[in-house]
């Protein structure tokens, strides 16, 4: 797949799931328990002992089942090792031009993390796919609603801090797609499961803010 091809499928759901463990053993099982509950793209944080080896397994077990990436990638060598065990797509919290360049090298999407107006920018021009705005957790959607004014062509991707009753906010904001961690995991599976499918009702009824967006509107199916 080409990575604008990957890009659409880990946020065609409009929600991509972040697992951050404190062993490999708990985040193999919750990961299981997000795609057990219809969630179809998610990330494994470095901050996860064996995290790359969770992103071989699943990789290799879930085929084109479920779009599979690494988190917390801070570096060229940590995006490189990502990309040799399997990930489909990088997600950073910070804006690093050697992620992108190693990522891209390999057909490999780069998430780049910003937090102001001048990194969406400057992300925007070392090329990245989308943009991880992080952390959201002090601002509310009506302020990337005023960055959108701004920068309508900027793929924003809202995380750290979103929750399953604001995320349609942040979507109709003009968000591509938000990402969750605890607030989406958190819980036994079968309280996961109405939990993601409530939110996957609710993100797909929403109707994003892209009337003034270029491109970005293609990574929906609708």
């Amino acid at each position: 797949m080409y990575r604008w091809e990957i890009t659409r499928a880990a946020l065609a759901q409009r929600v991509f799931a972040i697992v951050r463990s404190t062993s490999y053993d708990e985040a193999s099982a919750t990961a299981d328990t997000l795609l057990s509950a219809g969630i179809t793209s998610l990330e494994i944080s470095l901050t996860t002992p064996f995290a790359l080896e969770a992103v071989t397994t699943l990789t290799r077990e879930l085929g084109d089942d479920a779009v599979i990436g690494a988190g917390t990638i801070l570096d060229a060598v940590s995006a490189r090792m990502a990309v040799d065990a399997g990930a489909r797509f990088l997600v950073s919290p910070n804006l690093d031009p050697e992620v992108i360049r190693t990522g891209h090298r390999y057909g490999v999407p780069v998430f780049a993390g910003v937090a102001t107006p001048t990194e969406m920018v400057r992300a925007l021009e070392c090329g990245a796919d989308a943009l991880k705005v992080f952390p959201v957790s002090g601002h509310d959607p009506s302020w990337l609603k005023d960055v959108r004014a701004a920068l309508p062509q900027a793929p924003l991707l809202p995380t750290g801090g979103v929750t399953v009753e604001s995320a349609p906010e942040w979507i109709a904001a003009g968000a591509v797609a938000v990402g969750m961690g605890a607030a989406l995991s958190a819980g036994d599976r079968d309280t996961v499961a109405k939990r993601a499918a409530e939110l996957l009702i609710r993100l797909a009824d929403t109707t994003p803010d892209h009337r003034t967006t270029i491109g970005t509107a293609d990574l929906y199916d609708d």
